[in-house]
């Protein structure tokens, strides 16, 4: 039976793993550095799906004040169409409720339409802003 808990640092390779299946991994993001970085902040918001001792599931969430977020949101092939996808959310978006945070927010990229689709059918809408960003550190090899 899959249960939802905290990540623990046993989890890092598991959930490495499962995000190079999903294909959410990047050259400019190193996934370790991104779980370093998310244990040291709300640790407990870092969610892994388990399934017997096997990571089939995550969801990286945070809330700043102001919005939740919702990161790394990956279920394992095996796992997908199960509704482990939907449960990671429902369990993300609650515990962002108990904070007090009133929007949820997420990123896509345009040409993933199975996740948009996906994240239609929970309630999310699309809506016109840009997204910005400032690397303050490189996670590439050699990088600054």
């Amino acid at each position: 039976m899959v249960q939802i808990r905290a990540f623990t640092e046993a989890d890092t390779e598991a959930v490495v793993s499962l995000w190079q299946e999903a294909r959410l991994t990047r050259p400019w993001n190193d996934p370790y550095r991104d779980i370093r970085r998310k244990t040291t902040t709300q640790p407990e918001l870092f969610l892994v799906a388990d399934d017997d001792g096997s990571v089939v599931g995550t969801a990286m969430v945070g809330y700043d004040g102001h919005r939740g977020w919702i990161h790394y949101l990956a279920v394992a092939a095996s796992q997908r169409g199960t509704g482990l996808g939907r449960a990671l959310v429902g369990e993300a978006e609650s515990m962002l409720a108990a904070l007090g945070c009133a929007k949820v927010q997420l990123q896509v990229r345009p040409d993933n339409t199975d996740v948009l689709a996906f994240y239609e059918s929970l309630g999310y809408e699309t809506y016109e802003a840009v997204s910005m960003g400032k690397r303050l550190e490189s996670d590439e090899v050699g990088g600054v």
